[in-house]
C-alpha cells in the first residue's frame, strides 16, 4: 500500500515501519492481510466493480499497536465500496463513492526452487 486518504496524517506518519498488506484468494473467496501490525482476513465479497468489506466478516490478530496507522487502515476498507485497477493490473484503488481512498501496488514475489538457495 502506498496512498490512504486520511485527513491531517501524512501517509508515512501512520506508517513508519509496516505498510499494510492485502492479498485476493479468488479461488477460496477470501480476502487476507497486514494492516500495519496486525494479520486480518475475512470473506471476499465483489461483485463487478463493487467490492465490500464491510460484511466480510474480517478477523485479526490482537497484538497491541502504536499509533493510529491499524485503526484507519480498518476503519477505512469498511468504507470502500468499489475498486479500479489500472496500470495493466499492477495499481489498485479502493473507491469510496467517487474518491479513490486506497491504492496498493501489484508485488510479484519470486521462489526459487533451487537446493542451494541460489538463483
Amino acid at each position: 500500500m502506498n496512498y490512504i486518504t486520511v485527513p491531517r496524517i501524512a501517509f508515512d506518519g501512520l506508517y513508519p515501519e509496516n505498510k499494510p498488506t492485502i492479498t485476493f484468494d479468488l479461488k477460496e473467496n477470501r480476502v487476507s492481510g497486514n494492516n500495519s501490525c496486525n494479520d486480518y482476513s475475512g470473506n471476499l465479497i465483489v461483485k463487478r466493480s463493487q467490492i465490500n468489506f464491510k460484511d466480510s466478516k474480517m478477523i485479526a490478530s490482537m497484538m497491541a499497536c502504536q499509533g493510529q496507522g491499524e485503526q484507519v487502515f480498518m476503519s477505512t476498507l469498511g468504507k470502500i465500496n468499489t475498486y479500479s485497477i489500472l496500470e495493466d493490473g499492477k495499481i489498485l484503488n479502493f473507491i469510496m463513492g467517487d474518491i479513490a481512498m486506497m491504492r496498493f501496488e501489484k508485488i510479484t514475489t519470486y521462489n526459487h526452487n533451487s537446493k542451494n538457495g541460489i538463483d
